[in-house]
């Protein structure tokens, strides 16, 4: 990879968690790294100077770069580690380790215990992690512990053994840390309930587990048992405080396979995940050109193939983001909802997005027209229109209390401004505040004069208003014969909503959505525009009517008076002894004079 291009790729990566692999001119990683904020870490190796030597040597050797982002600190953490012992690459010497994960265990028994251990085994028990480091598997540990005691002791409890009370309690029921199932104190259907919310603790299902508590803690509250009320309270507190454990290792998920894909028009951007025995060992993006328009499905089922041949072909499962039709009857496909193997799926359509989103932006870079083509294919799309909007008009009106009627006109062309071309319009038939006539004499005056000057005519219409304004706008279009040669929309201000002509319903847009952008960008505009043009057009009459009635007094005057004073109330009382050092001895005599006579 040339050195501008990898510095391109380094401007494009996201500011999020994740994990990052450089690799030499051989294709082979040397290096897997782990980051908060993969734009910034991965950036600081190639802008400043570095006085560790091993660090100057690897960055002369970095040919290219791959990265997968996750959704934590802790999660980017779990991947380095995993892809260390799996790729041992060269400058990880110092961090490679052979000590397993910490997971949190769940016996299969009568009454099931809750205790710590590493390296799970098939044994019939659940098994819920794996944590990043033994303090944060020993919080969520207390966490469990403190919300739902559990029993820690080795007693095989039988109900014949608790009826005939065979067992004793111990110092654990005596300091809280289990309620006493052993002898009765605490019943099986209590103490499996418990378990219960363990498990949905521990695999992340924490908005069920923090409504129930809710509800005991408001009935507690009502039935004036304000102790036990207060105890679920800290319950809630400590819930709250807790975040779920990481997706990217879970001894429930296998060896299995991910792909995802997101797709344009002419282009498909793959993402693969390779999961062996839980752990994720292999992260790629593919770009793919289409070249006959094939579908998602088609796209993927290539690069399936190119994936397994490369990779191997071993895997039992694959999930994907999409139905595919694959050959082979061994393999399982999934298209999963819920649990582990949907929070992989869900990891890997988010890496093929943000690749995407990465590789859309050095192309943009490289040829600027490739972002403008495809923003207004983008509104074409979501504005049903026939053609791309590379020139649109926006209309706004503005008056005061019916005054000074303005609209103004702003143009955008290739989606943004060209304020050369902005116009504004003094309306000129229309008494009182009518804003659909306004509008109606704006847009016909605009028109006529492009028709008459043989000017090009926009091919949308953007007009700010609801119902109302659209409508005065294409009677004005129809009067003039140019309502068929453009499309005309309204844009309603509270919820943002669009409307056609001849269509009671308004079309909502994504609120996300660059098309939106644009349009409220034009809107705001037009309104800006507007109120300006409206404002010194108000000044000026306010002074006009006024101040400069006076005999001696121009505008030039008007504005230093006003400028001193504040107001014209404050000139009318205001004495020859104050009045003469500011405009002379003449104009005060002029200006006392006028508010004389008209008292």
């Amino acid at each position: 990879m040339a050195p501008e291009e990898l510095r391109s790729r380094i401007l494009s990566l996201p500011e999020k968690p994740g994990v990052y692999k450089y690799f030499d001119d051989s294709g082979v990683i040397i290096y897997v790294g782990k980051a908060k904020n993969l734009k910034k870490r991965v950036s600081s190796y190639f802008n400043k100077s570095h006085d560790d030597f091993k660090t100057r040597v690897l960055v002369r050797k970095i040919n290219t770069l791959e990265y997968t982002v996750v959704d934590t600190e802790m999660d980017a953490l779990l991947l380095e580690n995993s892809l260390i012992k799996e790729f041992q690459p060269k400058y990880n010497i110092n961090l490679k380790d052979d000590k397993s994960y910490p997971y949190i265990k769940i016996t299969r028994e009568r009454f099931p215990k809750v205790f710590p251990m590493r390296n799970p085994v098939k044994d019939g028990s659940e098994y819920f992690g794996p944590y990043a480091s033994i303090r944060i598997m020993n919080t969520v540990l207390d966490l469990c512990k403190k919300l739902y005691p559990t029993r820690n002791c080795n007693l095989k409890m039988t109900p014949k053994g608790v009826a005939e009370g065979k067992y004793q309690i111990c110092l654990e029921y005596h300091i809280g840390n289990c309620k006493g199932p052993c002898v009765g104190s605490q019943s099986e259907e209590e103490y499996l309930d418990s378990i219960g919310q363990i498990r949905r603790i521990l695999k992340g299902h924490l908005g069920e587990v923090k409504r129930e508590l809710k509800e005991i803690m408001h009935r507690a509250a009502e039935e004036l048992k304000f102790e036990e009320a207060q105890r679920y309270k800290e319950k809630l507190d400590l819930l709250s405080n807790y975040q779920s454990k990481s997706t990217i290792v879970s001894p429930t998920v296998g060896d299995v396979e991910v792909y995802s894909i997101s797709s344009t028009e002419k282009q498909a951007f793959v993402n693969f995940l390779r999961i062996s025995q839980g752990i994720i060992v292999i992260s790629r993006n593919v770009e793919v050109k289409k070249k006959m328009g094939e579908n998602e499905s088609e796209i993927l089922e290539h690069v399936i193939g190119q994936m397994r041949q490369q990779y191997g072909d071993d895997c039992p499962q694959m999930i994907t983001s999409v139905t595919v039709d694959w050959p082979d009857p061994n393999i399982t496909i999934l298209e999963p909802k819920a649990g582990d193997k949907r929070r992989l799926l869900d990891l890997s359509i988010k890496n093929a997005m943000l690749y995407r989103q990465e590789k859309l932006r050095q192309y943009e870079k490289l040829n600027p027209q490739v972002r403008v083509d495809r923003l207004l294919e983008k509104m074409r799309e979501d504005l049903r229109l026939n053609e791309l909007p590379r020139h649109i008009e926006c209309f706004d009106n503005s008056n005061f209390q019916g005054t000074y009627p303005v609209s103004a006109c702003v143009v955008f062309k290739d989606g943004k401004p060209a304020k050369q071309e902005y116009r504004h319009f003094n309306i000129k038939t229309v008494q009182g505040p009518d804003d659909f006539a306004t509008m109606k004499e704006a847009i016909t005056r605009r028109y006529t004069r492009l028709m008459e000057q043989k000017e090009p005519l926009p091919q949308l219409l953007v007009v700010d208003g609801g119902k109302g304004q659209l409508s005065a706008a294409v009677e004005a279009l129809k009067e003039i014969n140019v309502y068929s040669k453009l499309a005309v929309i309204g844009i309603a201000k509270r919820l943002e909503e669009l409307y056609y002509p001849n269509d009671p319903n308004p079309l909502y847009i994504d609120k996300r959505s660059e098309t939106l952008k644009v349009i409220q960008h034009m809107r705001d505009e037009a309104h800006r525009f507007g109120i300006t043009h409206h404002r010194k057009r108000r000044d000026k009459g306010t002074l006009k009517s006024s101040l400069t009635d006076i005999p001696g007094i121009g505008p030039a005057k008007a504005k230093l008076l006003l400028k001193e004073f504040k107001s014209v109330s404050r000139i009318k009382s205001a004495s020859m002894e104050i009045l003469e050092p500011i405009v002379g001895k003449q104009s005060a005599e002029s200006i006392v004079a006028f508010y004389h006579v008209q008292l």
